[in-house]
């Protein structure tokens, strides 16, 4: 903070987050330590690369006033982002009753005795603030619960042990669908072995038949029929 006999100015060193093409500004504020009126004024060596409101005014006896100081769009970065750009703040004690209409150069003419005080400002280009990096929601243990927003506005709270629980209900899911399919397998193999030993009985009945002449009895056919039957309803 500069601080002189009339004001108190914050900062004493302008920041602006440079970006090309865009307007930047900062502000400053002064603050009025006397029960005088204090006049002031502003000035740039660069008046046409800067706005400044209000660039005079009258800072009331203990009070402050804030001032806008706004940068042009840049087409260029300067080199090595180096800005050689000053102001010049000046007050003086004003008139009770004077306002910012009132104000005239021969306020600060220090040659007509007046007592004029003067702060120079550097400038400074800083890189722009970067936007947070998103937080992955439940990454910590025992974070505190996250919200999120529904189309309708209302806040919906989250609570970073909801992901864990969800994923321990899917494991027993998993574990029981392997279970399933393991129990089905051992059938399904149990079944093809007794369809081939079904099919090895057959064809050695075939052949005693063969051999003695007869036909296989019917009840055999039957009985081999009735499993062919089970057999093709479980494989469907």
């Amino acid at each position: 903070m500069s601080t002189g006999d009339l004001l108190s100015i914050e900062p004493q060193e302008l920041q602006f987050a440079f970006e090309l093409k865009k307007q930047i500004s900062c502000s400053m504020q002064l603050q009025n330590k006397t029960d005088d009126h204090v006049a002031f004024k502003v000035k740039t060596t660069n008046p046409k690369k800067y706005c400044v409101r209000p660039n005079s005014g009258i800072v009331f006896p203990r009070s402050t006033c804030d001032i806008i100081v706004t940068m042009q769009a840049q087409k260029e970065a300067p080199p090595d982002m180096q800005c050689k750009d000053k102001f010049l703040l000046q007050s003086t004690v004003a008139p009770a009753g004077t306002s910012a209409k009132d104000i005239t150069p021969e306020l600060f003419n220090k040659e007509s005795g007046n007592k004029v005080e003067e702060c120079k400002l550097k400038v400074n280009y800083v890189p722009p603030k970067r936007p947070p990096s998103p937080v992955r929601e439940g990454s910590e243990e025992g974070s505190s619960p996250r919200g999120s927003i529904s189309d309708n506005g209302a806040v919906n709270l989250i609570d970073s042990n909801t992901a864990p629980r969800s994923f321990a209900e899917s494991q027993d899911i998993s574990s029981e669908a392997m279970t399933l399919i393991s129990k089905l397998t051992e059938e399904k193999n149990s079944a093809i072995q007794q369809s081939k030993r079904l099919h090895q009985e057959l064809e050695l009945l075939r052949r005693q038949g063969n051999k003695s002449n007869g036909g296989i009895p019917l009840i055999y056919v039957l009985l081999i029929g009735l499993v062919g039957l089970l057999l093709g309803y479980m494989f469907k």
